[in-house]
């Protein structure tokens, strides 16, 4: 290859400095709603080298900011890409000054002493406005109310503002879904927070809802803040037993215990609904009657506890069992508030030990050995025994009934007894024959309506019987005659068949089971003259003839 001129050498050399950033300057801009990573605009340094020679990168080495942009180098255009790198605001700060250093990457060390190889250019953004969401202030809310306020109490107050150079109207709203019983409400217009219905700190101390911003003139901009409403507490429930108690004395009391002058039975304790401030400590005490009965006393712990003691050494069970002690219980709230609490105290008989065997009255009466447990058990035995008995006895005592129905007994003859028609062969006084007489046909003729009569026949009248007559045989024998002489009658009369049909009846039967072993006296053969459709028919009824004729 030719070598290079060294004159031509150093005049391409001193292209590699940068020309393009000598004297401009960047106005970019970007909106105070833009996100980190977003591009604000870019810048270019004109370098006629080519190749490696000709690659460029980009740095920004100074300006207020530093902090928020930053630059990459775009390899394939050349240019140095501003990004936005943090938030910026408009309110806040409205336009921000960048010093870009453009830098040749390779640069030969022959050529060092022609650099620098590079230049730097001033960058000019200005942050533009944007329609924000209004801003709380502060972020959070902590409210307090005393319990009991009743509906319309104040709360307190939320502020918001519009930050942006327009400044446009908020209006203020509850989140429902934070406060689905309607506690609260709030007013549209200045925020201030209003109770709906009275609370109660003991069902509910504190209550978390959240409250919405918005502009008047773009709703879609909204904030939302949470609120946390506590409510205070007034001395509003009086102290109670902090359980169901019931204590038991013993009716005498045992040896090692007769000196004592007061005989502890129970301890009892307190609880309050309300907060510590208006509960503990408890005061307990008996009302001014009770202070002077004989049977039972009460001592104050002064630790939210008391005890209760019996005054007398020995109690009768026959003449009372139970005792209710009436029990007052304060606070030391502002107002205080009080209570008075039944104690039942149970006498009962103990061993020599103290311990309880029975509070029942009725058990001082039973013998020694016997419990009432065992007592009812043993009765309960004796039921169940004469009840067996009493079963047994009763069966024993009923009738056995036979297996097999006697025929005098028989149901269904007795209901054929209760009968008075037909009672046998001989009886004709029972049956009455003119119920199988027609009555319409007592005093004349009548044809049957099925056929059409050639002409009439009137019967004799000497056969006719008498209408009230009861001689069955005369009857029958009437009415044989009357269809045998009536040709009207076609030949399914039921008389007429069952009288002349069959085995030794002068017209033979009337089957045509046997027809086919009876002799005929027709000639079948003009059925050859029919023609083919008659063919198959003469060829059966001619068939004996030729047969006859073969044999």
């Amino acid at each position: 290859t030719k070598p290079l001129n060294v004159i031509q050498f150093l005049k391409k050399s001193a292209h590699l400095l940068i020309h393009a950033l000598c004297l401009g300057v960047y106005q970019m801009s970007i909106s105070e709603a833009a996100v980190p990573g977003e591009e604000a605009g870019r810048v270019k340094a004109k370098d006629p080298d080519i190749g490696e020679n000709g690659l460029v990168t980009y740095n920004i080495i100074d300006g207020d900011g530093i902090g928020k942009f930053e630059i990459t180098t775009d390899y394939e255009t050349q240019e140095g890409v501003v990004k936005l790198k943090e938030h910026v605001d408009f309110e806040k700060k409205r336009a921000y000054s960048l010093k870009v250093e453009a830098t040749n990457v390779h640069i030969d060390p022959k050529f060092i002493s022609n650099g620098p190889f590079k230049d730097t250019v001033t960058v000019k953004i200005n942050v533009e406005d944007a329609d924000e969401p209004p801003i709380f202030v502060p972020a959070t809310y902590v409210l307090e109310v005393e319990e009991n306020a009743g509906p319309g109490a104040l709360v307190g107050r939320v502020h918001a503002q519009d930050l942006d150079s327009k400044n446009s109207p908020i209006r203020y709203a509850i989140d429902r879904h934070t406060d689905l019983d309607r506690y609260f409400t709030i007013k549209p217009e200045d925020g201030s927070i209003i109770t709906t219905k009275s609370l109660d700190r003991e069902e509910l101390a504190w209550h978390n809802i959240s409250v919405v911003a918005s502009e008047i003139h773009n709703r879609h901009q909204e904030a939302k803040v949470p609120v946390a409403i506590r409510v205070l507490d007034v001395n509003d429930n009086a102290p109670k037993f902090a359980a169901s108690y019931e204590a038991t004395v013993c009716e005498k009391q045992q040896a090692n215990k007769k000196c004592l002058l007061l005989q502890l039975l129970l301890t009892i304790a307190a609880e309050d609904k309300d907060d510590a401030a208006n509960g503990p400590r408890f005061i307990f005490g008996l009302p001014p009657e009770m202070m002077q009965k004989p049977n039972f006393t009460l001592r104050d712990n002064r630790d939210n506890t008391a005890g209760i003691y019996a005054k007398r050494t020995s109690f009768n069970r026959q003449a009372q069992d139970l005792y209710f002690l009436p029990i007052i219980i304060s606070d030391g709230g502002k107002p205080p508030q009080s209570s008075t609490n039944v104690l039942t105290i149970r006498v009962c008989g103990c061993n020599g030990n103290g311990d309880v065997l029975s509070c029942n009255p009725e058990a001082y009466t039973l013998n020694a050995g016997l419990s009432t447990g065992a007592l009812i058990a043993i009765l309960a035995c004796i039921v169940i025994l004469l009840v067996i008995v009493v079963l047994f006895v009763t069966l024993k005592r009923q009738k056995k009934e036979p297996l097999i129905v006697f025929e005098e007994e028989d149901v269904r003859e007795n209901i054929i007894t209760y009968d008075d028609e037909g009672g046998g062969e001989e009886d004709t006084e029972a049956f009455d024959i003119a119920t199988l007489q027609n009555p319409d046909g007592i005093n004349g003729f009548i044809p049957r309506k099925d056929i059409k009569p050639e002409y009439q026949y009137m019967p004799r009248p000497g056969l006719r019987p008498a209408p009230n007559s009861v001689d069955v045989d005369d009857f029958i024998n009437t009415r044989i005659q009357e269809a045998d002489n009536d040709p009207t009658a076609p030949p399914y009369d039921s008389i007429q068949i069952y009288g002349y049909e069959g085995r030794g009846s002068v017209a033979g039967s009337l089957s045509s089971l046997e027809s086919a072993t009876t002799d005929s006296d027709l000639d079948y053969d003009y059925l050859q003259n029919w023609g083919p459709r008659f063919k198959k028919l003469a060829d059966l009824y001619g068939s004996k003839d030729i047969f006859e004729d073969d044999s």
